[in-house]
């Protein structure tokens, strides 16, 4: 009797503990999530900003999804993916694909110009330079290329270079050329899938953000300020550079104007978990914290972060609104 009262007693008190154990661990083991689209050319330093932010709130999981801007910001507006937050590496985008109906406003918060990356498997290496570049590219056995300008900004920005420098360097004809030298396969979804060709010798030129070029120890030509597309003193001339890619709708195109390359961010609107978010995107702005990483990655922030007037700062969450400045 004294037995079977002990076994009764024994599978009471562990029912208790499992069941108290499952009230208590529960909360404790669920983890918020902060859903990312982010343009490709931020992939690695987002991936350390995420580190160090989950370190700080390990009660939230950042999870980031990487592609050409323009393809990102289409799965949100077209295709309703459900995600809280958008960083692209040209703000109009999120300026012509979200804002209205998916944001409200946008903060710039990093630039970028082009190279020309390769390495040394890459034919002529040794005889590249500032001069010759565009003849290298010429060249029949070379095999060269950059991103979908109709998926990411990198891709439209790489054609814009090459119509410049036709203007810069005064070689009439020099941008048709260059593309007939350029087959239809180089061309890739986006850029960062361009490293992975040039590391295994498949490519031997290919147009990436100088960011990109850092972060994945490629080689790399740095151009003039005059064609890189990273001086915002030369927009005058930048604008001379233009490119068609497919609009919304389809069947549609838009007209992509040459710009100097700045990143912008934006809440969407029917964020999941809008709280998040913005804590989030408080530490990505923060000149110590996130600005810092993009710095010591190789890609220039703005410190503080910009956003166009007044009523887009006065309409940013709260904690924004310190870490950014009005300018035009």
């Amino acid at each position: 009797m004294k037995l079977s009262m002990f076994i009764r007693n024994m599978a009471a008190t562990a029912a208790l503990s499992v069941g108290l154990s499952m009230v208590f661990a529960g909360p404790c083991a669920a983890r918020e999530t902060v859903t990312v689209f982010h343009a490709g050319s931020l992939t690695v330093p987002f991936a350390q900003i995420e580190k160090d932010f989950e370190a700080l709130h390990p009660d939230i999981d950042v999870q980031r999804e990487a592609g050409g801007s323009t393809k990102m910001a289409r799965m949100i507006s077209e295709l309703g993916k459900p995600a809280d937050i958008m960083a692209s590496a040209d703000y109009k985008v999120i300026d012509k694909n979200l804002i209205p109906a998916k944001a409200d406003w946008n903060i710039r918060f990093a630039t970028n110009q082009l190279v020309l990356c390769y390495t040394d498997k890459s034919r002529f290496a040794d005889q590249l330079s500032g001069d010759n570049w565009y003849d290298i590219l010429l060249k029949k056995d070379v095999v060269w290329g950059h991103s979908d300008p109709n998926l990411d900004p990198c891709g439209y920005r790489s054609l814009m270079v090459l119509q410049l420098a036709e203007k810069h360097y005064g070689k009439p004809g020099l941008y048709d050329r260059l593309i007939a030298n350029r087959p239809k396969e180089n061309v890739r979804p986006k850029s960062v899938e361009l490293v992975s060709l040039l590391k295994t010798g498949n490519m031997d030129y290919a147009w990436e953000y100088l960011s990109v070029a850092v972060q994945h120890g490629l080689k790399y030509l740095t151009l003039p300020d005059r064609i890189n597309l990273g001086n915002y003193k030369e927009d005058d001339f930048y604008k001379q550079a233009s490119v068609k890619v497919t609009g919304k709708k389809p069947g549609t195109q838009i007209t992509r104007t040459g710009k100097s390359c700045t990143y912008g961010i934006t809440l969407i609107k029917d964020a999941p978990n809008p709280k998040g978010a913005v804590l989030f995107m408080e530490y990505l702005l923060h000149p110590e914290k996130g600005l810092k990483v993009l710095q010591d990655m190789g890609q220039p922030p703005f410190i503080p972060a910009r956003v166009s007037t007044d009523q887009v700062r006065s309409g940013l969450p709260q904690p924004l609104q310190p870490l950014t400045v009005v300018k035009p």
